[in-house]
């Protein structure tokens, strides 16, 4: 953890858009890339997590990795927002690589045989991605040089923020319940979902979240 002034300092957290970083109280609050819903502080950003201290309050702050210019290549981690979804494959627009939030999005492909590393003929697009699913994917060697290819063929890679089709008069991240399943925590429902796999709960804190355990 490195100190960078006397009331700033840097976790060793890297961050992604939605990300549930911490609980909200009298004593900790949102700051700049984070936003604060239901006791809870979430990021809108992808980057590296600062804690600000100020007058005995801890402010959660996200910074970006800056104005660098940079640009996917051959199996890097990308965060992708997924824009249209049909049987053959979804259109996505890459926002992040690692914890650099681009300053301009790159177009991208998620095709049907690179979604799983298993079963990959029965695979069944809707039921792995939605249009506005936030996902984690790997970039694969570039084939065309107008779109990127994206694979999400490991259980660390798939859908990480997800809002329900029907999610009630307000919108909520999903709940993972399961590798293939969602939950919103608002109305209950369930919509079907290639999840990553992703430690969750309060990463600031170190706590260490078993739900899921298994690999799939």
């Amino acid at each position: 953890m490195t100190l960078s002034s006397k009331n700033m300092k840097y976790s060793n957290l890297i961050c992604l858009p939605g990300q549930r970083l911490c609980l909200s109280d009298e004593k900790t609050a949102a700051g700049h890339g984070t936003y604060e819903r239901k006791g809870y502080i979430y990021a809108t950003l992808a980057g590296s997590v600062i804690i600000k201290e100020k007058d005995g309050c801890k402010i959660i702050e996200v910074q970006g990795a800056g104005n660098r210019t940079i640009v996917p290549l051959a199996g890097d981690v990308v965060a992708a927002r997924v824009l249209q979804v049909n049987q053959r494959f979804a259109k996505c627009s890459i926002q992040s690589i690692g914890a650099h939030v681009l300053d301009q999005s790159y177009r991208a492909m998620l095709r049907r045989e690179d979604v799983r590393a298993t079963e990959k003929d029965r695979v069944e697009m809707y039921k792995c991605y939605r249009p506005g699913d936030i996902i984690l994917a790997k970039v694969l060697p570039r084939i065309e040089l107008s779109c990127y290819e994206l694979s999400t063929a490991e259980n660390e890679l798939g859908v990480v923020v997800a809002v329900a089709s029907e999610g009630g008069t307000e919108e909520a991240p999903m709940v993972p319940i399961s590798w293939t399943e969602m939950q919103c925590p608002n109305t209950l429902v369930k919509e079907p979902r290639k999840v990553a796999k992703i430690v969750s709960g309060s990463a600031l804190k170190s706590q260490n979240n078993g739900n899921f355990a298994n690999a799939k």
